[in-house]
């Protein structure tokens, strides 16, 4: 069975104007539940995670000042949220969705989370709505408990995973790949095992070709035991922080195209959600739903 980790504390209140789509977190499932591609019970609820699983990869201080309420000012400003307890607790619990998630997928070959994807997120630091890297928290507790040896990091979205790439930048055992825009946030990139960066406007045969030359290819190289893949739509031509040019169809082919593979390899596969920002809030659930109804489509 697909087993998807959601909560109702991931749709946070934000400010009247705030940019982050919130709602789409609670539209989601209800969008899945409605269609028939899921039932209450593809849904787990994470709880608050054991901090060891945290500190094994961001810096102690800064988890506590984050607990605490205690990050300065100016860090606080660069997470893009306002920091409260509440936004917090919100951050571990959608660890803990993916740590969960990571070891129902090595039972059931895929798992997922409504949230995360919060690679922005540093060992020390937070930014863009980031502020604990949930993909980089489970590789490493799969990794602690002796459960997988290599990882590959799959990012597709829009964003270079600055955060994830800093947090393994000397780590042999986790292989990152981000294919993002090359004109978009992050402005100073860091550097990933690989990096493609797509000129604005890449459209769907340039995008899928580019990706299936690489990722057959990396899968072979690498031999990873574990796949995390960063699904966002931001990759879609109408998003507001995108400047890409995919269709929502091309973005459903690019998820087909990396869940076949991670299939057809064996290889377990967690997916984090990622970004999405098309004005349209429809046009974000049914971007993210494509990827819900392929894995229930190839793996069940």
């Amino acid at each position: 069975m697909l087993k998807i980790a959601y909560h109702p504390i991931y749709k946070h209140p934000l400010p009247e104007g705030h940019r982050f789509p919130m709602e789409k977190y609670e539209l989601l499932p209800e969008q899945l539940m409605h269609e028939g591609t899921c039932t209450k019970h593809n849904f787990f609820e994470p709880e608050r995670p054991n901090d060891k699983h945290i500190v094994a990869v961001h810096e102690p201080e800064y988890y506590y000042d984050l607990l605490n309420i205690t990050l300065d000012q100016r860090a606080a400003r660069k997470i893009g949220f306002p920091l409260s307890e509440v936004l917090v607790e919100r951050e571990r619990l959608i660890a803990h969705g993916t740590i969960k998630a990571s070891t129902y997928a090595l039972e059931h070959g895929i798992a997922m989370n409504i949230a995360g994807g919060t690679h922005h997120a540093y060992t020390n630091r937070g930014e863009a709505f980031c502020m604990l890297n949930d993909q980089a928290i489970g590789a490493r507790y799969l990794q602690n408990e002796g459960l997988v040896k290599k990882v590959l990091i799959v990012d597709l979205d829009v964003h270079q995973g600055n955060g994830t790439a800093e947090i393994f930048q000397n780590d042999n055992s986790v292989f990152t790949f981000s294919m993002h825009g090359a004109n978009n946030y992050p402005f100073k990139k860091e550097k990933s095992d690989l990096d493609i960066a797509l000129e604005n406007g890449t459209d769907d045969k340039t995008y899928l070709k580019i990706l299936k030359d690489t990722l057959p290819r990396l899968i072979d190289e690498q031999q990873p035991d574990y796949i995390y893949y960063l699904c966002g739509v931001d990759i879609i031509s109408t998003d507001k922080l995108g400047k890409l040019g995919m269709s929502i169809n091309g973005c459903k082919e690019r998820d087909r195209f990396v869940l076949q593979q991670c299939l057809k390899n064996k290889i377990p596969v967690m997916c984090s959600m990622g970004g999405g920002y098309s004005p349209d809030i429809k046009t974000i659930v049914d971007a993210h739903a494509n990827t819900f109804r392929l894995a229930q489509e190839l793996f069940f």
